[in-house]
């Protein structure tokens, strides 16, 4: 199926505090690249450019990555348009009459080959690759490397509590740490693509169609002159999904409260643990409400969790339903960053590469061919010219030609099954939170 790059916006897409046509995207950029864009202008350096955007190395603690972010990319690729206002701001920081007069017909009209969202990934493999002329694809490299990198960032997080969960559900609850609205709702998509089943984001559950949940904060129950009246009262206004936060003052006295709430009518889907020794008071939880018949209630808990909580919670096999995870998940507080680059591999159809110490690179646009073992478990990748001949699976695929978006985009619940599938061929070795013993192998040809 072929689709025009702006009806890519049909699903809802935002950029927070921007309308349509408003200055932002643009100008969202770093002032190099329109400096060179410029120069190459007036030296006549415009033949046909290749860049691509690939991550050097993984972290100590990172064995794989989930690639994300391509539609969302796809989308500000649309709007990257320069508006009066815009050129005039440019105007006044010094670039050309000649320079501006070529942004303000600025429309992205080359291709543009990627890695589909939600593949697990490893260095030295292009998420994106992007072929226009030099000056093009130079513009775009900041607005590539952002978009790119946060949600790459964020489901890679994401991937590694869903790993060690144990089949245990996961919610996002991390909009109100995110570094900023806009951080938190492309996390809340990243993080549902990586195994989070849930968010508390609310536009990120109108927007992605992620199922939202929800909770009361610790404010509800001390407005209230007892922790049965807060309860009561929560429940009569959400009857079929009442959850109760149980450790404001005495975790296990609310829980026996919450027994005797549901001995006299008083419905209870769940209860959460915001604090304390998560492990113990699951276990004197679950222990109060089995006594009294109430296994089905399920037990949260929350509290700046991340993968590691989630893993020795899970392999010391407390009695816990759900893991609520949220400031070091939409942080990636453990590894903030990823070492990744945009990079020129062909220009004028020859070669271009990088020989700096540590920073070397590789030329020509990439497939990335995968290859398995008989038992269907990713065995090693090839990173091989684009039209080289090669048998295992192709990851990479052209998504644009000439500036339209020429497959089908699937929706979030398809990337998310993408990764589920993946996550189960990944080697044992690298379904670790700690440095692999040995780096999965990436024969670059």
């Amino acid at each position: 199926m072929t689709e025009k790059m702006n009806d890519v916006s049909g699903r809802g897409w935002l950029t927070l505090g921007l309308r349509q046509g408003e200055p932002g995207v643009s100008l969202a950029t770093d002032f190099y690249e329109l400096t060179m864009a410029q120069s190459y202008l007036e030296d006549g350096k415009t033949k046909p450019a290749t860049f691509s955007l690939f991550v050097r190395r993984l972290a100590k603690n990172r064995s794989f990555l989930v690639s994300c972010g391509l539609e969302t990319l796809l989308e500000r690729i649309r709007r990257f348009k320069f508006t009066e206002e815009e050129l005039s701001y440019l105007e006044n920081v010094g670039f050309s009459n000649d320079f501006l007069s070529y942004l303000k017909d600025y429309k992205f009209s080359g291709d543009i080959y990627a890695i589909g969202e939600g593949r697990v990934i490893f260095e030295n493999e292009p998420l994106i690759q992007v072929e226009a002329s030099l000056p093009d694809a130079q513009i775009l490299e900041t607005l590539v490397i952002n978009t790119i990198h946060f949600q790459t960032l964020v489901a890679s997080k994401a991937a590694r509590s869903y790993i060690v969960s144990g089949g245990k559900r996961l919610v996002d609850f991390g909009l109100r740490r995110a570094h900023g609205a806009e951080a938190g709702l492309y996390a809340a998509r990243a993080a549902y693509i990586a195994g989070v089943g849930s968010t508390s984001n609310l536009l990120a559950g109108k927007m992605f169609n992620i199922p939202v949940v929800g909770t009361m904060a610790h404010s509800y129950v001390e407005v209230f002159d007892s922790e049965d009246e807060a309860f009561k009262s929560f429940a009569r206004s959400f009857p079929e999904n009442a959850v109760f936060l149980i450790d404001t003052y005495d975790v296990l006295a609310a829980t026996s409260k919450v027994v005797e709430l549901f001995k006299n009518g008083v419905p209870v889907m769940a209860v959460r643990i915001d604090s304390g020794d998560l492990a113990e008071l699951s276990r004197n939880v679950r222990e109060i409400l089995n006594e009294a018949s109430l296994k089905q209630v399920k037990i949260i808990v929350s509290g700046g969790l991340d993968e590691y909580d989630v893993k020795k919670l899970v392999d010391e096999g407390e009695p816990i339903d759900v893991f609520a995870i949220g400031t070091m998940l939409v942080t990636s507080a453990d590894q903030p960053y990823l070492d990744i680059a945009y990079k020129l591999v062909e220009y004028d159809g020859k070669p271009k590469f990088k020989l700096s110490p540590g920073k070397a690179t590789f030329p020509y646009k990439r497939q990335i061919v995968r290859h398995y073992s008989q038992e269907g478990i990713m065995n090693y990748d090839e990173a091989i010219r684009y039209n080289m001949k090669n048998g295992g699976e192709k990851l990479v695929t052209k998504v644009v030609e000439e500036g339209e978006v020429i497959l089908h985009l699937p929706a979030l619940s398809e990337i998310r099954e993408t990764f589920l599938k993946d996550v189960e061929r990944l080697p044992e070795s690298l379904r670790v939170l700690e440095e692999p013993r040995q780096r999965f192998k990436v024969v670059i040809r």
